[in-house]
């Protein structure tokens, strides 16, 4: 009930910036608004996953072209200085605007406003027994790493983040998490 409340009323207070971004994307580069890709959720079940794009089109074919800085065998993907991301996108992605349409995946109950990070299916790939623990609860918007490090965190540090916080549940810690989020999306610090 609280995801459908605060996603709704969130839709109707942000609407106006929603509309500002779709705008910018669509005069600045080449391609569609939002970029939609395969998680994993509840019980791994695989879900599309909404984002706005922040990088341009193609980005997916030049993956290969562009160094990991967790390294070639990580799972995790992240590049500070990635030269896919638009200069659009790089604003979204620092202020994670880019992740305003997930509240779409909210509504539609295939994400929850807090939870696990919403994990691609070559991460699951890969999950241990204990890693697989945290596909008993959808995935969220925001999470214990979104505020502990965000793009900054491994893989290991990220799933244990979301196994202490899945033990540990409790609706006044997702109000502390969804306030304290607010606080490091205007740092952003840890996001590219």
């Amino acid at each position: 009930g609280m995801d459908i409340i605060l996603s709704l009323v969130g839709f109707v207070l942000i609407s106006p910036l929603l509309v500002c971004i779709a705008v910018l994307i669509k005069l600045t580069s080449r391609g569609p608004i939002f970029y939609t890709q395969e998680r994993c959720g509840l019980n791994g079940k695989s879900f599309k996953f909404y984002k706005f794009r922040s990088m341009i089109k193609g980005a997916d074919q030049k993956l290969a072209e562009v160094a990991n800085v967790h390294g070639s065998s990580h799972v995790l993907f992240k590049n500070p200085v990635d030269p896919r991301i638009t200069p659009v996108g790089r604003i979204l992605r620092k202020y994670s605007l880019d992740e305003l349409p997930q509240f779409l995946n909210v509504l539609n109950n295939s994400m929850s406003v807090v939870g696990p990070r919403p994990a691609l299916p070559s991460e699951v790939s890969v999950y241990s027994s204990i890693y697989e623990r945290r596909l008993i609860a959808k995935p969220g918007i925001t999470g214990p790493w979104q505020i502990s490090g965000r793009s900054d965190l491994d893989l290991r540090t990220s799933v244990a983040l979301d196994l202490n916080y899945l033990i540990n549940w409790s609706f006044t810690r997702d109000l502390w998490i969804i306030i304290a989020t607010v606080g490091a999306v205007f740092k952003g610090k840890g996001a590219y």
